[in-house]
Formats: structure tokens, sequence, C-alpha cells
């Protein structure tokens, strides 16, 4: 694999982000601790995939900073990115190729040097063995979205960065999400996710920020009772 920087958590510290006279971000502070799931919380519009796209270093702050560990995005550039696995609303999957051939494929882009066994390791790990040599085309939504998580963990990432994981899956898919998640919290990973789904996040998080605006209106260690605590917070006012 190429060569990647270690660090053990994650600050953000005072982030805006503007485009133009909007503003996506403001202000936005909270940390990320290696064995942790953080949720990012709140409405369409709330800033949620803003933050995500900065935390992945394609966007930059327009003022404050990310700290990953001792590095920063501007000054670690690709040894920093070869630390952290994304998934987003694009899967980034190639539908004519086969699950075992879009996962080397990435294994390779990273630098494996087995990149067939990190393929078979990977199908192992999302539980579709028996379907790697199928093209991914054939697969539904929820296996579409296994392989792909397998394509953002390929390169074992330190932040593991997940935006509306659990949107389409069914019972089952957002079971096998949910193992996934629970080995790469015991395994040391730094995963944050954007999500919509209260009801799947209630007792997955470890930490929890609630923005609506672009604004951080609270921040909550393992927060209970999730799907009321993020009515009463999002009823408050703002400041």
């Amino acid at each position: 694999m190429k060569s990647a920087l270690d660090f053990d958590h994650v600050a953000v510290e005072d982030v805006s982000r503007h485009f133009g006279r909007r503003r996506a971000l403001s202000r936005i502070s909270f940390q990320a601790s290696v064995g942790s799931v953080v949720g990012l919380l709140g409405p369409n519009g709330a800033g949620k995939s803003t933050m995500m796209a900065v935390l992945a270093t394609l966007l930059r702050p327009s003022a404050g900073r990310v700290r990953y560990g001792a590095y920063e995005a501007e000054s670690s550039g690709a040894a920093l990115r070869a630390s952290i696995g994304v998934l987003g609303h694009d899967l980034f999957l190639y539908p004519e190729l086969t699950a075992r051939e879009n996962l080397a494929f990435f294994a390779g882009l990273h630098g494996s040097r087995d990149a067939a066994g990190a393929a078979d390791m990977a199908l192992a790990q999302a539980g579709l063995a028996d379907r790697g040599d199928d093209p991914v085309a054939s697969f539904s939504r929820g296996m579409r979205q296994r392989v792909a998580l397998e394509r953002a963990l390929i390169h074992k990432p330190r932040l593991v960065l997940l935006d509306e994981p659990f949107t389409g899956l069914d019972d089952a898919s957002t079971a096998a999400l949910l193992g996934r998640l629970g080995v790469l919290r015991e395994g040391g990973a730094i995963v944050i996710l954007a999500t919509h789904d209260l009801d799947v996040a209630d007792g997955l998080l470890d930490h929890a920020v609630f923005l609506r605006d672009g604004r951080m209106m609270e921040s909550l260690p393992r927060p209970e009772a999730l799907r009321s605590t993020y009515r009463a917070v999002m009823a408050r006012p703002s400041a």
C-alpha cells in the first residue's frame, strides 16, 4: 500500500466554509478519536455533506482548520489522503466489471502488492465471496453499497467518512453495514458518518454533532433516545 500518515484523532476547529455570500458552515468544532463512531445529524441543507468534503480534504475551509493528529491537509497532501476512506452518494464502482475486478482495481490504485488477495478478503468481509465474479450491474442496491464500502476500506484507512450510508438499504444490508461498523470501531478506525436515519443510528454513535443551517446546534456524547433528542435540539431557536 502507499505510505500513509497515522493519527489517533481528528480535530475540527472553528471551521467555516463559504460559497460566495452563502455560509455552508459557520464555526464548527468537534473531535473524533480512534475506536469511535461520530454522527453528523441535521436536515437537508444543514452542511453535513460540506463538512464531510472538508474532512476528506476535497474542500478547504474558508476559516478554521482540521487537524489529523499532528497533521493538516495543506502540508500533508497525498500521504494524509492515503489514510482516509470515503463512501459518498456516488459509489465509484464500474458496473460492467465484476465485484472482484472492481476491488482489485482500487487495491491496485492504492499500491497493494497483492491486489487479488485484497479483493478476495474484501469480498469475504462484505459477505459476497460467492458473487465476486458477477458484474456489479447485476447487484441490488444493498450489495453495491457493501462492495463500495469495501472499496473505501481496501487500503485500511484510519479515518472512514460515510455520507448517508444507509440510504436505500433493506434490513439485511443495514444489519451487515452495522456489523462492519462495529468491526471498524474495534479495529481502531475513526468513523464519521452523516445520516438522516435516526432509528438506525440510535445506539450506534459514540458522539453526535447536530447541525442546522451550517451551524452547530449541539454536540453530545453517547446520545440516548436519538429521535426525541434530535427533535428537541432542532426546535431550539438559532443563537
